[in-house]
């Protein structure tokens, strides 16, 4: 009788067991549809670790953006290329890039909106090793940069300044961020193109800065979206809401200033603190505006003469 009554009980134990397993798992399944509702619903942005970006981590910091009608995520990589690829493959409706790459992912048939102009900026800067303080050095150099994008214009350019043949540059595709930082570290390249907070962490380093975007007057960062999906009511009032929520960011971020946000530098940057204190106290963030013209008309210059060149090869 006890023998009886043991499997008995193993038995209802074992059944108890299997159901709260196949509960499990509906609720996991459930689970997952959910966050793949949510997802879906959500406008999401692809960024990179740069403080063009900043607007955007201060606004999901704060909680800024709106939340009732799907909210905004943040899709952080390290590589333009993966940012491309995403908004490209309809992972993302919008992404921080510069107008040469968002400009030609327009002209390959990917139409974009362009919601602002950001105020990032590149510097070239050298390899302290490699002795190069003046662009005409660049002779038989290695520049790491990305191809099509704002690095493969300015580094045309530099080379056009000093009168370099196309040959004499060597141009070398390197396109995540940490990469061409360690590339640096490690002396394994002349010359790199980067924007902040990178080009802060190599100027610290005392490798010297040979060019400068705004030295030629150039504004080429952007903040754009697929034009198709903000054709749709719900995205269009998201985007109404995310513009509001950046502006107001962008406002916090001109009274107080970057530093302040040192807590979103360390947790979204991985920003050293000798790093943050040295970054530049005149950063100015400008309300969400498009590309000016004159920036339009030099991109679009310049990738038709990509594209002349191309058909020549």
């Amino acid at each position: 009788m006890k023998k009886l009554i043991s499997i008995i009980v193993a038995v209802l134990l074992i059944a108890s067991c299997g159901q709260s397993y196949e509960e499990s798992k509906r609720l996991s399944r459930e689970q997952r549809r959910e966050a793949m509702r949510k997802d879906s619903a959500a406008l999401k942005i692809a960024v990179l670790p740069t403080l063009d970006c900043l607007p955007l981590y201060v606004a999901h910091h704060y909680e800024l953006f709106d939340t009732l009608n799907g909210g905004v995520r943040l899709k952080l990589y390290h590589a333009q290329m993966d940012c491309d690829t995403a908004i490209q493959r309809g992972r993302v409706e919008g992404f921080v890039t510069d107008l040469v790459r968002a400009m030609r992912i327009d002209h390959q048939g990917v139409k974009m909106r362009y919601v602002a102009a950001t105020n990032a900026y590149w510097q070239l800067v050298t390899n302290r090793n490699a002795r190069i303080i003046q662009l005409k050095q660049l002779d038989d150099k290695m520049v790491a940069m990305t191809r099509f994008s704002a690095t493969d214009m300015l580094t045309d350019m530099a080379r056009d300044t000093v009168k370099l043949p196309a040959e004499r540059v060597y141009k070398v595709q390197i396109n995540d961020l940490n990469v061409r930082m360690q590339m640096l570290l490690n002396n394994e390249i002349d010359a790199l193109w980067f924007t902040e907070p990178q080009a802060t962490m190599a100027r610290i380093m005392k490798n010297p800065v040979v060019m400068d975007s705004r030295d030629v007057k150039l504004q080429l960062g952007v903040m754009a979206f697929r034009d198709k999906e903000m054709q749709r009511k719900e995205r269009a009032k998201q985007l109404s809401l995310l513009i509001k929520a950046y502006n107001q960011a962008c406002d916090s971020i001109n009274k107080h200033g970057v530093i302040y946000y040192r807590d979103i530098l360390r947790e979204h940057f991985k920003m050293k603190r000798n790093v943050i204190d040295s970054l530049p106290n005149n950063l100015r963030y400008q309300h969400a505006v498009g590309p000016r013209q004159e920036d339009i008309a030099l991109v679009e210059q310049w990738l038709g003469a990509q594209q002349s060149v191309n058909k020549k090869q």
